[in-house]
């Protein structure tokens, strides 16, 4: 029986509510295999994420100083202008009492599902280490009470997260990537994206951003989400880089509501920006413009600012083309030219990358050193082959593996691990304080071992990807 035969009794069947018991041929098993999966679940038509009055997509972020405070994002149709965020301190009663009030400012996007506007509030004043509850307003609807806190003590130990590139079919394959790690992290306090957040530039921007929301769930309102942007961030983006000028996308500016305290590039509004929390100082970089809008040299400078300033234990960088990379035929040559010596000069513990969609590990340039500790990673389904030369210089390295990296600080130790979707050691390590510098310490305990693709990829012809 051919494919178009069984799918049509299929159909029949399913239309009189008959239960059709029919072996698919072998044949159409393997054409159905090799079929890409579409990038979203939404069907061609179906408009699924149109705005509403009820408020949706509600996103926290730190503030500078995320002891103090954070900021909420979140949508509604054009109806609702200027809406209240409503915060107070958490209690184990349903009566809230009397809650604080703050305006939200209102901006509008057009997108294929519509009109929508988009809403920041800033909540500033708040005390550390609190648990907050908080609601944001739509058009008469409230969304439920949610809880967040703020940053504490730097004494105090914490949990975050860091995920690659989630990018391709959130809905369907980067959400159990999501719930593994509030499995592995359930007290985690803030989540880090290095970039490419979903696909973009296909005319289903909004559809995407819409399952990305639906992927994040209770991160994206329970923990302070901070994340990079990518080349996927930007209007008619290239696989590679440098290519023609970029114009960032009209989701970034609106979609998170992100510290102010970047620079801005040939006139597009900051990418870049920093803030502190329980200890870490975090600085986030922009690859796509530093590469391809010339400002890598501007950023190293802002960049050697926010290090040089820094009075914390410990400091991350997000980025998401990585300064190494495990992908055949790339070199980001204007990052490593300005923005790698302030890193290195500055001992940079961690910097969390993206973009290749592989595994990889590597040390600082200095052999005598321990830190910076570069990260490769991916969370989401693209999945790349990784060079010879990564193999050679990374360790450990992976490919055909969707990860989650939980990273834990107490007592002068950072511990490290990169986990699978089903939730096996993948790779771990420590960084340990020792007042002059940090000493990396290996945990090789139950780890996996690294993963190849093991086949050839035929989709589209191409041989540099494991998984479309």
């Amino acid at each position: 029986m051919g494919v178009a035969a069984f799918e049509a009794r299929r159909a029949v069947a399913l239309a009189a509510g008959l239960w059709l018991s029919l072996a698919l041929p072998v044949e159409a098993e393997q054409a159905s295999a090799r079929a890409p999966e579409p990038n979203t679940l939404v069907p061609p038509g179906v408009m699924r994420y149109a705005p509403s009055g009820f408020p949706d997509r509600i996103v926290a972020s730190p503030a500078q100083d995320a002891s103090r405070g954070f900021a909420v994002a979140w949508r509604t149709d054009a109806a609702v202008d200027a809406p209240v965020l409503e915060i107070a301190i958490a209690g184990d009663s349903p009566d809230l009492g009397e809650p604080r009030r703050i305006v939200a400012s209102t901006r509008a996007l057009r997108s294929e599902n519509g009109l929508a506007h988009h809403h920041r509030a800033d909540v500033d004043g708040l005390e550390p280490g609190v648990l907050y509850a908080y609601r944001v307003q739509g058009d008469r609807t409230w969304s439920p009470w949610m809880q967040l806190r703020t940053a504490g003590d730097a004494s105090e130990p914490l949990e975050l997260l860091y995920l690659g590139d989630t990018q391709n079919k959130n809905a369907s394959l980067t959400s159990r990537v999501v719930r593994e790690a509030l499995r592995q992290a359930p007290d985690v306090r803030l989540v880090l994206y290095a970039g490419d957040l979903v696909s973009g530039g296909d005319g289903e921007d909004d559809n995407e951003w819409g399952e990305w929301f639906d992927a994040a769930g209770v991160l994206s309102t329970s923990s302070m989400t901070a994340p990079a942007p990518g080349n996927h961030e930007y209007f008619e983006e290239f696989e590679d880089t440098p290519r023609e000028r970029r114009v960032l996308g009209a989701h970034w500016p609106l979609q998170f509501a992100l510290p102010g305290n970047g620079i801005a590039a040939d006139g597009e509004p900051a990418t870049t920006y920093w803030f502190d929390y329980q200890g870490v100082r975090v600085a986030v970089v922009d690859g796509t413009s530093a590469l391809d809008l010339g400002s890598a040299a501007a950023q190293a400078r802002w960049l050697d600012g926010v290090l040089s300033d820094n009075p914390l234990r410990w400091s991350i960088v997000l980025i998401h083309q990585p300064f190494h990379s495990p992908r055949a035929d790339r070199d980001n040559v204007e990052l490593k030219r300005h923005l790698q010596p302030v890193i290195e000069r500055h001992r940079v513990d961690l910097v969390l990358q993206g973009h290749d969609h592989t595994y990889g590990r590597r040390g600082p340039a200095r052999s005598a050193a321990a830190t910076p500790v570069y990260v490769v990673s991916v969370a989401g389904a693209k999945q790349y082959r990784l060079s010879e030369q990564a193999r050679a210089t990374m360790d450990p390295v992976g490919e055909d593996t969707q990860l989650l990296q939980r990273i834990r600080i107490a007592d002068g130790r950072l511990r490290y691990e990169a986990r699978t979707a089903t939730g096996r050691l993948y790779d771990a390590f420590e960084l340990v304080d020792e007042g002059e510098g940090k000493r990396l310490v290996e945990l090789r305990e139950g780890r996996i071992e690294p993963r190849d693709c093991g086949r050839e990829q035929t989709l589209k012809g191409r041989r540099d990807r494991c998984w479309e």
